[in-house]
């Protein structure tokens, strides 16, 4: 047993198919295929179902898997703890946002941090959250960066900053005749959210207390995509919607004069990096952390004490 059969079989688990498995290693398949092979041999057990498709690892092959990924993991660590101890922050980094967050905090840090750091290779990719949490804990993606708390007992937080909630409101919606609006207040006539699998779906149900889509007055919840296609949505069809801050940077004075803030206490969400437990690159970690922080709004960073309602 080789660690480079346990990394055939952890692309094979990853990706469930040979060919794809075989490429993303630089090998070909009838060599992957043979090592695998080789290795259930050793073994003496059957890793994957070939039968089904897309292949299935079997019962077994889940627990074998389970192990193969921490020894790959931890093997991963000598140099990293090598490179750490020499204070050398350098190497590929596979880092996942969200994606009411990624294209508004991304631009923020990644030029600064790459500049400053020139041997760290980035690969930044959008997830939702759950597909996230997943590929952190497989090691296809190294570091999150999502709302949180996530309560993950494998995974450590580290919090960033704290993003206020806005109302964003047509004008011809009666909250707009509002300096600010009390949460309360908000009612799911008109509304405009995100479909399902967004965090930030659920997190504009909570503030305004609607737990399904439901017809008022033959009115509907609407859903749709993203932030910019619900921004729109309310500038041409009317109803509100809810924005996180960092989108709300951008906006044209015209569309600023539909913002609305919420009174305190106000709806806020905390945005954090997330690794497993496990990650060795800890002076990485710390620069990622500093650097995001230093390209922030100042008061995001300084809002840790303030009087908010975390989502």
């Amino acid at each position: 047993m080789t660690l480079v059969q346990l990394e055939y079989i952890i692309a094979l688990d990853n990706y469930r198919h040979f060919a794809i498995a075989a490429e993303k290693c630089f090998v070909t398949q009838p060599t992957l295929s043979m090592q695998i092979q080789k290795l259930e041999d050793t073994l003496g057990v059957i890793l994957f179902d070939r039968s089904k498709h897309p292949i299935e690892p079997t019962d077994i092959g889940e627990q074998i898997l389970k192990q193969a990924r921490v020894i790959v993991s931890e093997s991963k660590k000598i140099s990293e703890i090598i490179d750490d101890e020499k204070h050398e922050i350098r190497g590929d980094v596979k880092i996942g946002v969200i994606p009411t967050l990624a294209p508004y905090l991304v631009p923020l840090f990644i030029s600064p941090f790459v500049e400053k750091y020139p041997k760290i290779n980035l690969q930044v990719s959008e997830h939702m959250t759950e597909n996230m949490l997943d590929l952190i804990k497989k090691d296809q993606i190294d570091i999150g960066i999502l709302v949180t708390p996530l309560n993950e007992s494998d995974l450590q937080e580290i919090p960033l900053f704290y993003e206020e909630f806005y109302a964003y409101v047509s004008h011809r919606h009666p909250l707009f005749e509002q300096k600010s609006i009390d949460s309360a207040e908000l009612k799911n006539e008109g509304l405009w959210i995100l479909d399902e699998g967004h965090c930030f779906r659920k997190q504009m149900l909570n503030i305004c207390n609607a737990k399904k889509a439901e017809r008022y007055n033959n009115r509907v919840l609407y859903e749709s995509g993203s932030l910019e296609a619900l921004k729109k949505l309310v500038d041409r069809r009317g109803g509100y919607t809810l924005l996180p801050e960092l989108f709300t940077l951008d906006l044209s004075k015209d569309e600023q004069s539909k913002l609305r803030k919420f009174s305190e206490p106000v709806p806020t969400r905390e945005v954090g990096l997330v690794v497993k437990k496990s990650y060795a690159k800890k002076k990485l970690l710390e620069a990622m952390h500093k650097e995001i922080l230093a390209n922030m709004p100042p008061i995001m960073v300084s809002r840790k004490n303030t009087n908010v309602i975390k989502i």
